[in-house]
């Protein structure tokens, strides 16, 4: 428990002394942080919508191919 602790006691500090250091910033850093959240939060978006869409894509693959594969089947019996 102690490594627990101690980890996020020094999370806190580096939240701490990055929080610090923006107050501190000038307006320019400042926007510079927060364009670049912004576009790591834009390309996050990007990612997962990419990957819901090749999801999306296989998922219908799969199943026209299960369909074709029960359908030579219907005709194998017949």
């Amino acid at each position: 428990m102690g490594n627990k602790t101690n980890g996020l006691l020094a999370l806190l500090g580096l939240g701490a002394l990055a929080w610090w250091k923006y107050k501190k910033a000038s307006p320019e850093d400042q926007q510079k942080v927060k364009d670049t959240i912004n576009n790591a939060k834009d390309n996050l978006t990007k990612f997962g919508n990419d990957l819901k869409d090749k999801a999306t894509q296989t998922a219908e693959q799969l199943k026209a191919k299960a369909e074709e594969l029960k359908n030579d089947t219907q005709q194998a019996a017949e």
